[in-house]
């Protein structure tokens, strides 16, 4: 009986110890995932409109849980030609600076003829232990601090 109870709190340690470590890995893992999944939405947006699929300007919309490719040069939240990419939890977009203004949403467009950002800034990424800052310059690039 003795025995088994020493297995048992040896084991109850070991989990201690380990089950975080693998929590912790696990929000390292769907932060990586979130900003590939909006660098991938930004650079379809982009590809698209200097594509001119359409014939027409296409943008990025960040939200706190979700991005969204819309078509154009404003945001329509209901227009049946968005194509929203959610973002898995515990990663949320925290903050969202574009031209200075900073919130928790924001929305920018590119131009169809240079692919130039409407807007530039900076995308805040985070789960409870990390965060990323995704930086769009002027030329319509994407970075990743």
């Amino acid at each position: 009986m003795v025995e088994i109870l020493i297995v048992i709190a040896v084991l109850g340690i070991i989990f201690a110890v380990v089950l975080p470590q693998f929590s912790k890995s696990r929000e390292m893992q769907v932060l990586k995932s979130t900003i590939s999944d909006v660098l991938s939405v930004f650079e379809k947006a982009k590809s698209q409109t200097l594509a001119s699929m359409d014939s027409s300007e296409y943008g990025v919309r960040f939200e706190s849980d979700k991005v969204i490719i819309f078509k154009g040069t404003v945001f329509v939240s209901d227009d049946d030609n968005n194509e929203i990419i959610n973002i898995i939890s515990p990663a949320m977009i925290s903050d969202v600076t574009l031209n200075g203004i900073s919130g928790s949403s924001g929305s920018l467009y590119f131009n169809r003829l240079s692919g130039i950002p409407s807007k530039t800034g900076t995308i805040t990424i985070s789960t409870s232990s990390y965060s990323k800052i995704i930086t769009i310059s002027a030329t319509g690039s994407a970075n990743v601090n």
